[in-house]
């Protein structure tokens, strides 16, 4: 019959290695990625709704500044046509020339500007065109990483009852021993097989096996390990 230290160790183990399991899912990583891909997709999607924005800015700005030139130069023909001075009139035909540059280059801007806002509009629609499947694969991978989960609760609850039992047949001292090492070592009991600790690995000189055989005697068979101080069942 197996002592029950060593089995309230298995059970903390296999506790152990179900949460371990629980953290390290693969279903983890596929949720982890489904989630990634909505976010960069929602990142994409606010940039060019905001250079969208800047767009309308920067076209409102041109045909604001055009209308400005516009009237700047029908008040300088309209002037040209009262001048008789030839100087008079170089000077104004050069600062309608002027205008007309400006002018030339707003468009330029504006023109930039206007395909700039077609392109990635083209471009927005089809990234809003992805947000259906990219929202379902990300509910789809929650959900079965939800049902892994929910399996390994499930072994773990059933555990924790069967721990709760397997405490009981063990005595305080002990237990609350177990408890202290358990917080230093993921393996607090271990068997003697032979003269070496399943605990730490290390073996025991035949002085140091009879002391522990000893001890267990007088203990319930229990006793410590001198080399890692682990609980030695024998």
């Amino acid at each position: 019959m197996t002592h029950p230290m060593l089995e309230l160790q298995a059970a903390d183990t296999m506790a152990d290695q179900l949460r371990h399991r629980r953290e390290h899912l693969g279903e983890r990583e596929q949720m982890q990625a489904a989630r990634n891909a909505l976010v960069r997709w929602d990142q994409s999607r606010k940039v060019m709704r905001q250079r969208l924005d800047e767009l309308s800015g920067v076209i409102e700005e041109c045909e604001s500044k055009s209308h400005d030139l516009d009237a700047q130069r029908d008040r300088l023909q309209a002037q040209l046509k009262t001048v008789i001075a030839p100087r008079e009139a170089e000077a104004l035909q050069s600062e309608i020339a002027t205008v007309n540059e400006t002018r030339s280059g707003i468009d330029d801007e504006e023109l930039a500007a206007l395909e700039e806002q077609a392109r990635i509009d083209d471009e927005l629609t089809e990234v809003l065109g992805q947000e259906e499947a990219l929202r379902e694969a990300f509910i789809a991978a929650d959900e079965v990483l939800s049902a892994a989960e929910a399996d390994i609760d499930g072994e773990l609850e059933r555990i924790a009852e069967r721990l709760e039992g397997l405490r009981a047949e063990v005595d305080k001292a002990s237990l609350r021993r177990y408890d202290r090492l358990r917080e230093q070592h993921v393996v607090a009991a271990a068997t003697l097989a032979g003269s070496r600790c399943e605990g730490c690995h290390l073996d025991l000189s035949a002085a140091e096996v009879d002391v522990v055989k000893d001890e267990a005697a007088s203990s319930g068979g229990l006793a410590d390990c001198p080399q890692c101080g682990r609980i030695l069942v024998i």
